[in-house]
């Protein structure tokens, strides 16, 4: 069996994720990691025994290389990932997937002109009882889909990031809402604010309406003193419910309450065998890079919604 040659650029608390599952999978052979800070970059290529480099246009050179995850702070995303299409690599590059939507266009039409897979790290996806959730609402197992609620919500994270929580954590929930519903809300209203961050707001609540009456509600936040990653899906005929951390799921319906059993997965382990699996044998990838455009236009149009305190009406 063929191993695809990856790399990853930025080595911190996730990138590091990113190098372990790619040491562990059979379909992949690790051959480099890049990392801004030469230490860590070094530290990190000897724990796992492969070559380090602090510059990502030199690493790129390497002929081994054939795909990379870009792992980088959040603003600077875009460019190490167009960089790394450029030199001819598939990417996975994490959310949300650039600063905004122009550069996140740009790397679409590079990958489509390269021919090359660009896919966006929303790993929820890949979690079992999500994707039971996707093919009840799609076989209309609970009935008609009435409205979906998110909440992810936290205590302030370690790192002081580059963007704030609605592009950080609550850009999953708006592609998830997206994957459920299966197709693309037409206004968001939204209320964010900060009472903690000076730059960047550290809480919102998003409303998402669909053209048939639909709507979905997401909260989230670095303020709880406990950490909630949650989504219920409310059918006409029943009740959906999911822990993300446990990847507990339960239906409620009518008559009695069920709880299908899965084994936990690793849901990052399961993204990249799928990123891996889909360049080796040429497939289209479950997320593509346009759904990592627009669920930022859906994040950059709640952060408009708050400023103007109003529904933004999406194209």
């Amino acid at each position: 069996m063929k191993e695809l040659g990856v790399a990853v650029i930025g080595t911190g608390g996730w990138g590091k994720n990113h190098v372990r599952v790619y040491k562990e999978l059979s379909s992949t052979k690790l051959v480099a990691i890049c990392d801004i800070n030469a230490e860590r970059a070094k530290d990190i290529a000897s724990q796992f025994g492969v070559k380090a480099y602090t510059n990502s246009t030199r690493m790129l050179k390497n002929k081994e290389i054939e795909a990379v995850s870009v792992c980088t702070w959040s603003t600077k995303l875009a460019g190490e990932a167009l960089k790394a299409l450029k030199a001819g690599k598939h990417v996975l590059v994490e959310k949300p997937m650039a600063t905004n939507t122009k550069q996140a266009g740009k790397l679409l039409e590079t990958a489509g002109k390269n021919d090359l897979h660009l896919t966006v790290g929303f790993l929820m996806r890949f979690i079992p009882g999500l994707q039971h959730i996707r093919e009840a609402v799609e076989n209309k197992k609970i009935g008609e889909l009435v409205c979906a609620t998110a909440r992810r919500v936290s205590q302030w994270p370690e790192r002081i990031g580059d963007v704030g929580v609605v592009k950080d954590t609550a850009i999953h929930d708006i592609d998830v809402m997206r994957y459920i519903f299966d197709e693309d809300p037409i206004t968001v209203y939204a209320k964010t604010g900060n009472m903690k961050h000076i730059k960047f707001e550290d809480y919102a609540q998003i409303m998402l309406t669909y053209k048939d009456g639909k709507s979905a509600f997401i909260e989230s936040n670095w303020l709880t003193p406990y950490k909630t990653r949650a989504l219920t899906v409310t059918g006409s005929n029943a009740i959906m419910r999911l822990d993300y951390m446990t990847q507990e799921l339960w239906i409620e319906e009518p008559k009695e309450n069920l709880q299908p059993r899965y084994p936990w997965q690793e849901p990052l382990k399961l993204e990249l065998q799928h990123f891996a699996n889909c360049i080796l044998e040429k497939k289209k990838p479950l997320i593509t890079g346009v759904d990592g455009l627009k669920a930022l236009q859906i994040a950059e149009a709640a952060l408009r919604s708050s400023t103007k305190n109003r529904a933004i009406k999406l194209r």
